[in-house]
């Protein structure tokens, strides 16, 4: 009879370059939104075959599980969090032109009958991602998820003064949560993988 594992290993490494490649293509073709899809269900299905094995990956596995599992945590959150904030909001929000969003200026007074002053919020939100997506997901490999709330406090500080508009304090947070949701599922399928 042939052992559980020995079948889980090929197909979690499957999984995962399904996952990091798809994840790949949709934040490089962020108008394709189902690859964003079919990158969320290769990486359910990695951290599902990841929890089946009765044993610890072999070491000459470890490297490449978790090297996959980063690209597909860094490249797919970003369009995981852009998905999730069109569920959410739709396309309400007033893209900016350095990738921000345009909110009403309170600082500023409005004369009435006026359009009211707009500034652009929530700028570098790509860069900022990948490094939070990269080290929420490092932080579960790691063992130490504790470093999920250094992740979060260090985004949170970084923002603290552009998040007074509530549309601002709205997308902040619907992106915050699905950029980690992504992250810290890709190191679980290595944190199982590993134990």
């Amino acid at each position: 009879m042939i052992h559980l594992t020995v079948i889980v290993w090929p197909l979690l490494l499957l999984a995962l370059a399904a996952a990091a490649t798809l994840s790949v293509i949709a934040f490089v073709r962020p108008r394709q939104r189902l690859m964003s899809w079919f990158a969320a269900g290769a990486l359910a299905a990695a951290v599902a075959l990841a929890s089946l094995a009765s044993e610890g990956l072999p070491p000459l596995l470890t490297g490449l599980v978790t090297m996959l599992a980063l690209v597909a945590a860094v490249f797919g959150g970003g369009p995981a969090a852009t998905t999730a904030l069109e569920l959410a909001m739709g396309r309400s929000a007033v893209p900016g032109a350095h990738g921000g969003i345009l909110v009403a200026d309170s600082a500023r007074d409005t004369p009435p009958g006026a359009l009211p002053a707009r500034r652009e919020v929530l700028r570098g939100g790509t860069t900022i991602g990948v490094l939070e997506r990269l080290a929420a997901a490092g932080t579960i490999v790691a063992g130490f998820p504790e470093g999920l709330a250094i992740v979060v406090a260090v985004k949170g500080v970084g923002r603290f003064t552009e998040l007074e508009a509530p549309e601002a304090r709205e997308r902040f947070i619907i992106g915050t949560l699905a950029s980690l949701i992504w992250a810290c599922a890709a190191g679980l399928a290595v944190h199982l993988a590993i134990r």
